[in-house]
């Protein structure tokens, strides 16, 4: 199993031991008896979700495990992940988004054999952000876990959840800066104000997440991570302890409001037109009616600016946005999930993502998490065999394994104008000057109603010592240039057809509205396999990517492309109105 003891650095088994002492320790102390109050559940499950775990399947970390009328304490655990989630307790919104009578049963057998199995300081479930996140759920579900239960289950629970939250007073601190300090302490605020005795630690606890507030969210409303759906997470806790402290008639400290309103206008420019978030770096769309429930939340109500939100740029025209990402990746000792992505691009037209990123492959194994971070799992340019950013580890793409060649940027340089006729962004990074002596330039160019988005990719080398390193690179290939591919991957539900002749690309969304991509016919154009990677599916879901092939065989090479909207059919516009409703702010 990952994650398993004998791999562990000495570290990471310090901590878990720690842990563990201190879970075990807690169980000495004085339990809370009641609710002192109880927040309102905020946390949204998935009622098909909460379907499947009744009938004996469950889907964690991407992994199916199918056992009927087994007890969720009983499963194999196929990963560390797997394992993780079942004892972060998520699944209880689901439970309760049923709601019925076997959901409650369910939940209330699984909470009580928990408590007897691993409420002792047993099992992996004893880190601060795993521990938080199952007491904000049980304090949510509160009435759902207790409803028909007898004294002694009822005790049980109160006496866990104070030994939980003396556990997290006590441990908070080793919780990883970040989005997993954030949950923690939230957790910390949460069982504090809701549990009797327990109100000494509120205090601390607030004054520790408004720090992390201070230090860990930027001026511009960023984390470090670069990750959308990271922030999406840190803002919905910092929105719940918020809205806990306001209940409490408690006032929430000043760095703790200004971050949500730094973040919320952030994730505004993060956001498609489809009301998903950006692939980036790690994160998914975030999922379902989170976000919007997000923004509504923190009441704020500023809207995305013209400046870079966490190293983005937005360009938005009638009903088509692209977010580009204009700045290096995370360096390795901020974020493990760091993508070599930058320059590259996404497009949402309506409520149909049109061209994506591959996505996070973490879920899918070590292999496809590899995959996934490499530049070629963008839509970028990318010299042949290359990522455009070192990330300090191996690839597979097909069946080769190589090394990533390129530096990390050490420059990225990125300007953006607006006028009458559309939004430009130009950039350009030097992943590839060491290697290639080349710097990739990209415009982007979207029209003012949105129909249409211009492209030009440049890769040179612009000064003598940059040449010099571009004639070592056309020794080593014999003169016979520098490849490179100019990617774009398609949403699976987009279909793609290669145009007679192959100088075009003709791309049919689900909505009814034809797009056609073309280019200046300097490259070899074709349509390859692809993959849409996905947290929450089984396996990889099977796409196509639209591939511009070329070499650089002097100092400069250019690619010219189009991608324009062709036809609106009628019944593509009543889906659009009609089906898909407005788009959100």
């Amino acid at each position: 199993m990952e994650g398993d003891a004998l791999t562990e650095s000495w570290p990471a088994r310090g901590s878990r031991w720690m842990n563990r002492f201190h879970a075990r320790l807690s169980t000495l102390a004085k339990p809370a008896t009641a609710f002192n109050s109880q927040p309102d559940p905020l946390s949204i499950g998935s009622f098909a979700r909460g379907r499947q775990l009744i009938g004996g399947n469950f889907l964690f970390a991407g992994f199916l495990v199918e056992a009927p009328d087994t007890v969720i304490w009983d499963l194999p655990m196929p990963s560390s992940g797997f394992e993780e989630a079942l004892h972060g307790f998520v699944w209880l919104d689901d439970l309760a988004a049923v709601g019925d009578g076997a959901a409650r049963k369910r939940a209330q057998d699984w909470t009580t054999l928990w408590i007897e199995t691993h409420g002792r300081g047993r099992g992996p479930g004893w880190t601060p952000d795993l521990t938080a996140r199952r007491i904000i759920r049980w304090i949510n579900h509160a009435i759902f876990l207790l409803n028909g239960q007898d004294t002694e289950a009822s005790e049980a629970y109160f006496r866990s959840l104070g030994q939980q939250t003396i556990f997290l007073s006590r441990r908070w601190k080793s919780a990883a800066p970040g989005l997993p300090r954030f949950e923690a302490l939230t957790g910390l605020i949460y069982a504090g104000l809701s549990l009797t005795g327990m109100q000494r630690h509120v205090t601390t606890a607030a004054k520790a997440l408004a720090r992390e507030c201070r230090e860990q969210i930027d001026e511009a409303g960023g984390i470090p991570t670069r990750n959308p759906e990271e922030l999406l997470e840190v803002f919905t806790l910092l929105n719940w302890a918020a809205a806990a402290l306001s209940g409490a008639g408690q006032v929430t400290p000043k760095d703790h409001v200004q971050a949500i309103e730094r973040i919320a206008p952030t994730l505004r420019a993060l956001r498609h037109a489809d009301g998903s978030l950006a692939r980036f770096h790690g994160g998914g769309r975030g999922a379902e009616g989170r976000l919007d429930q997000a923004l509504a939340a923190s009441g704020v109500r500023a809207s995305a600016g013209a400046d870079l939100a966490m190293g983005y740029a937005r360009l938005s025209e009638g009903r088509t946005t692209v977010i580009f990402d204009a700045s290096a990746p995370p360096k390795p000792a901020v974020s493990h999930n760091a993508h070599a992505s930058t320059l590259a691009f996404e497009l949402t037209s309506g409520r149909r993502p049109v061209i994506v990123s591959c996505g996070s492959g973490a879920s899918f194994g070590a292999e496809w998490r590899r995959a996934g971070r490499a530049t070629q799992s963008h839509s970028v340019l990318a010299i042949d065999g290359c990522s455009s950013s070192r990330l300090g580890e191996t690839r597979r793409l097909g069946n080769t394994t190589r090394e990533l060649l390129a530096d990390s940027p050490k420059e990225v340089v990125v300007e953006r104008t607006g006028g009458s006729k559309g939004q430009s962004i130009n950039g350009w990074l030097d992943g590839y000057a060491r290697t290639h002596g080349l710097i990739h330039a990209r415009q982007l160019d979207l029209s003012f109603d949105g129909r249409s988005l211009s492209g030009e990719d440049t890769l040179g080398a612009f000064s003598a010592p940059h040449r010099k390193a571009f004639d070592r690179a056309m020794d080593g290939v014999k003169l016979a240039g520098v490849p490179f591919s100019v990617r774009f991957h398609l949403h699976p539900d987009v279909d793609a057809a290669l145009d007679m002749g192959g100088s075009a690309v003709s791309l049919a969304l689900k909505s009814g509205e034809i797009w056609v991509f073309r280019h200046d016919g300097h490259a070899d154009l074709r349509l390859d396999p692809s993959f849409y990677l996905e947290a929450g599916r089984l396996k990889p879901r099977e796409s196509l990517q639209i591939v511009l092939s070329s070499r650089v065989l002097n100092y400069a090479a250019q690619i010219n492309w189009t991608l324009a909207k062709a036809q609106d059919t009628p019944q593509g516009v009543r889906d659009l109105v009609q089906d898909e409703g407005p788009l959100p702010d």
